[in-house]
């Protein structure tokens, strides 16, 4: 959680106009925080209690406090890629309250002890960290972990993510036991047994650089397999993670309709996820082997690309994560088969959203606010987080979506550069964020 061992006081958020879809608000209303929680929500200048501090957001949007589900902060093991200090900095200059960390580090975070050692405010995260461990021991995708032990210990779900669980008979166990423990299995889409040695899609680019491409059918066939296997097991939980196919979305579609049965029985919770950018960029992006394009899964079509924006508007996608993954600049400073998959992406994930899916695709801010707040805090069962109803963790993003800026990696809180995006113009930009009843990140 956010390492704040002092007891916080009050903050009233006047004069801004607050988006929360999960209380269905999108109106002019004050905010006041008070010891951690929200104390009240009112019209302007109507809130009935005092506050040590204000916070003037004429002209801003104030949201729930946004999730980031997939993130990787390289702790344990390779801190000279991130810390959980310096990315959850990263976070916070985002907009993210709240942000889902990995388990893929080393060592793999599959024991309780790993669990809470990451949670320990030792740690000095800047906002609050929601543990994912390992769903088999050392992410080998043989035998499972102790699901409740990690449970208990505080991860919130399970995964072997940079890996997938290919047996199938894992993956039933797996999806069988979080059934009986109301336990998300998260999994990393792509039949490894095809992509090996490739570092791209499969397409008119990778044929034209000389690259091994991986197929799209190689994200769809493990998604197509696991909701028929959740659809087997009552009241199971799948959530696919960075999910960038056409194909994959059918397979998603199928398991949501089916996901309920009768009445209110729950046959299965089949969820996913998608990133800013493989709703930004295509394979073609890479260009002349351009390693800041390079990440897993990679860069997609012009028809992927567009069914990930329709499944964004209709409400098929319930969450944008970044999949957040720096890497030092030896990693990608090398040719473009050994360069090491992934991007950074906290502090341009909302920039993106609000020119790429707002502005150019008129995705309206309640849906963007939705899949930052709401759809991530379900997804993953955060409760009294996603929404500032009354009671609720304080936790609070503010943004201006109209200001313009330039995004410069060298002025980064992340401890790694790789990114696409370094010199991009935006619109949207983050203005404060709350966590807790206090403000951990202000604009300069």
């Amino acid at each position: 959680m956010a390492n704040d061992k002092s007891r916080p006081g009050s903050l009233l958020i006047k004069g801004g106009h607050l988006i929360d879809p999960a209380a269905k608000i999108n109106a002019p209303m004050d905010v006041l925080l008070r010891e951690g929680r929200v104390a009240e929500v009112a019209l302007p200048n109507k809130t009935r209690g005092g506050a040590d501090e204000k916070f003037d957001a004429r002209g801003l949007i104030v949201a729930p406090g946004f999730i980031d589900l997939h993130v990787h902060l390289r702790e344990p093991g390779q801190s000279y890629k991130e810390t959980i200090a310096t990315g959850t900095a990263a976070a916070a200059a985002g907009g993210f309250t709240s942000v889902c960390t990995m388990p893929n580090t080393a060592p793999v975070v599959d024991t309780p002890e790993w669990v809470s050692w990451l949670r320990n405010p030792e740690r000095a995260a800047a906002v609050n960290v929601f543990p994912v461990a390992a769903a088999t021991r050392g992410s080998g995708g043989e035998s499972l972990t102790d699901f409740g032990a990690l449970q208990r210990a505080g991860a919130i779900a399970v995964t072997d993510d940079g890996k997938p669980i290919l047996d199938d008979q894992v993956m039933r166990m797996a999806l069988r036991l979080g059934a009986e423990l109301n336990f998300p299995v998260v999994q990393h889409a792509e039949d490894t047994r095809v992509t090996q040695h490739c570092s791209m899609h499969e397409g008119p680019t990778s044929f034209r650089l000389g690259l091994r491409g991986m197929s799209a059918a190689a994200e769809a066939a493990i998604v197509d397999r696991d909701v028929t296997l959740a659809q087997q097991i009552p009241e199971s939980r799948l959530h696919v993670a960075h999910l960038s196919t056409s194909d994959a979305l059918k397979a998603v579609r199928r398991g949501k309709r089916a996901g309920h049965g009768h009445g209110a029985r729950v046959i299965c919770r089949v969820t996913c996820e998608v990133t800013p950018h493989h709703f930004t960029l295509l394979d073609e992006d890479v260009g002349e082997y351009n390693t800041h394009c390079k990440m897993n899964p990679p860069l997609r079509s012009a028809t992927d690309r567009e069914a990930i924006l329709v499944a964004l508007a209709d409400g098929t996608v319930d969450a944008i994560s970044t999949d957040h993954a720096p890497h030092a600049a030896h990693e990608k400073q090398v040719e473009f088969e050994r360069a090491a998959f992934g991007i950074t992406g906290l502090e341009t994930a909302l920039a993106l959203a609000i020119t790429k899916l707002h502005r150019e695709h008129k995705i309206p801010l309640t849906r963007i606010v939705e899949l930052f707040s709401a759809g991530p805090a379900r997804v993953f069962d955060l409760r009294s987080r996603g929404s500032l109803a009354r009671g609720n963790f304080a936790d609070v993003t503010i943004f201006d979506p109209k200001k313009r800026w330039t995004f410069e990696a060298a002025k980064s809180r992340s401890l790694s550069r790789n990114t696409p995006f370094d010199g991009w113009p935006f619109t949207g930009k983050v203005v404060a964020t709350v966590v807790g009843g206090k403000i951990v990140y202000r604009t300069e």
